[in-house]
Parts: C-alpha cells; sequence; structure tokens
C-alpha cells in the first residue's frame, strides 16, 4: 500500500535555474515520511518509527526539474524492506497529467530506530514490522555502485563548520544537512578546479542527476571544525561522479583523517538551459575534470 502525500512547492525552495533545489526534495521526502507514520499509519505503533529514527542512507535519483507552480506536488512513499533493526523507505515525487505520471524523483531512505537517552539503534518490534509490512512494496532504486577509494588534497578539502541550526533536539546535525554540506562543499571544489582550469567553463550548467549519503557517526555541534574531502571519480561525455566524505579529524585513525562520519557519491550532469536537456560538456570542461581525476592524494 502506497501512501499518497501532497506537497506544497515554495517560491524559496528554487535555486538559480529556477528549479526546485536537490536538498529540497529530501525535506519533501521527510515530509511525506512523517505523514505517513504519524498521521496517517494504521493505528499508533508507527509513531516511534516516525520521531525515533536516524536515517542510515539516503538514495536520490532525480529525473527531470521540477519548478515553481501554486498547486502541490504528488508524493507516493512506501516500505520497500524491513530488516531486524531497520526499514527501507520509497519514495517517488510526480505529477498525474492526461498524458500518464510525470516523475521528478525516485528515492529510497534506510532508517534505523534509535534510543536516543542512550545513544544506540534497537531492533524493530513485531508490532511495528506489522505495521510497516502493511506499506511493503517493492524498491524503484537498484542497488547504488560501491565507493571509490577516498582522497585527500587541499583542492578538495572543505572545513565544516556547524551552526547551532543544524541540530534536532536530539543535539545530531539533522539528516537533510547532510545534502547541504556535501554541496557547499561540492561548490568551493569545483570553484578550485575552474580557478585552476579557466578555460571554457564560466557558461557551462551543471544539475545533480543523482546523490547517495551513507550516515556513519552522528555529527554533533561543537567550536571546532569537521574535514569535508571531496573528489571526482568518474568523467563521461555529459556527465561526472564527485564523491566526498565528512571526517572529524580529532578522533579515529590520524593517518586516514580522523573518524569518518559520513560518506557521499553525487552525479553530476551537464545541461543546456535552454532545452532544460543534457548536453555534452565542451572538451577543455572535461579535460579540467580529468585532469583533477588524475591528481594524487
Amino acid at each position: 500500500m502506497r501512501h499518497v502525500y501532497e506537497c506544497p512547492v515554495r517560491w524559496a525552495d528554487l535555486d538559480l535555474l529556477g528549479h526546485v533545489n536537490n536538498v529540497t526534495y529530501v525535506d519533501y521526502l521527510q515530509e511525506a515520511r512523517i505523514d505517513m507514520l504519524l498521521t496517517h499509519a494504521p493505528d499508533s505503533r508507527a509513531t516511534d518509527l516516525a520521531e525515533g529514527v536516524v536515517v542510515v542512507r539516503h538514495d536520490v535519483k532525480y529525473l527531470r526539474p521540477l519548478t515553481f507552480r501554486s498547486q502541490p506536488v504528488m508524493i507516493d512513499c512506501w516500505v520497500s524492506e524491513i530488516r531486524a533493526a531497520t526499514f527501507t523507505m520509497a519514495y517517488e515525487v510526480y505529477d498525474e497529467t492526461p498524458e500518464g505520471r510525470v516523475v521528478y524523483l525516485r528515492a529510497t531512505s534506510v532508517l534505523t530506530p534509535f534510543v536516543f537517552a542512550e545513544e544506540r539503534p534497537r531492533r524493530i518490534s513485531a508490532a511495528e514490522k506489522e505495521t510497516l509490512g502493511r506499506f511493503l512494496e517493492a524498491s524503484p532504486l537498484p542497488s547504488g555502485p560501491e565507493a571509490s577509494p577516498a582522497r585527500h588534497n587541499e583542492v578538495g578539502h572543505y572545513p565544516l563548520r556547524v551552526r547551532f541550526s543544524d541540530v534536532d533536539i536530539y543535539g545530531h546535525v539533522n539528516n537533510v544537512k547532510y545534502f547541504e554540506f556535501f554541496q557547499e562543499a561540492r561548490v568551493a571544489y569545483m570553484r578550485r578546479i575552474w580557478e585552476e582550469n579557466s578555460e571554457e567553463t564560466d557558461d557551462v550548467s551543471v544539475v545533480l542527476a543523482q546523490m547517495d549519503v551513507d550516515y556513519r557517526v552522528p555529527i554533533l555541534f561543537r567550536p571546532e571544525e569537521y574535514d569535508v574531502h571531496s573528489w571526482v571519480s568518474h568523467v563521461g561525455g555529459s556527465s561526472f561522479v564527485i564523491e566526498s566524505e565528512i571526517r572529524d579529524p580529532s578522533t579515529g585513525d590520524a593517518a586516514a583523517g580522523g573518524t569518518l562520519l559520513s560518506r557521499a557519491r553525487v552525479v553530476m550532469v551537464t545541461f543546456d538551459a535552454a532545452t532544460q536537456r543534457a548536453a555534452p560538456a565542451p572538451e577543455a570542461y572535461r579535460q579540467s575534470l580529468r585532469r583533477e581525476l588524475n591528481r594524487g592524494s
């Protein structure tokens, strides 16, 4: 069974291209999930699964741009897998038109029930499994590729300072904020690449095609900075992949850069704003990315 949520599109949700920002979509998914489990679940046993969970992983595939309009966009959400201590939510963001369904995004989120007072995950109870099972359907996304080996260098380094407004009532950074953190680091990284290799890169537009985020250890508010490291791991004709990780340099293995807190993989597509379609990047643009791909650690 799928739950249908009507999500308003706000003017503040748009990026410079007039599209709903990739980070905002994750907010939409969170709203739909909470509405399903907290408001429209078959019984009250889903309450803890709405409020007392942490996100383990997000996989988000962006299929076409969503622009501002007065009517809400529709979101289907359902459960695609139930395990001993995790369950997976699936989503489809779409419009129903006379010509058929127009899908803007498909995504999954892996979540685990969490005992915040003790800072530990817990198993899903039999009653909770029964409730979740009523929403069970197949996943809309295949499994993603394996992560590439991490590469740390000055060009890809971004110092991350967590703001007090980034944390939730449990003192953890909200899962949606990670998308903002990786976006900030990615923008800074790309700017440095173009500063080093500036030829024919100013007029190329890019959009996100997919973003996958793994959450390993909660990020907490503190005055000290965290480290974000980004690197190019693949270059194609009209797409490229940037992978990133957030580390705490004050703990863990110093040789590895500290404790790994989160990992992300982003597929970027070069884009023709006039036709609103993917377009091959200029050769100079790809050469800059290939130089970064071959940069040593």
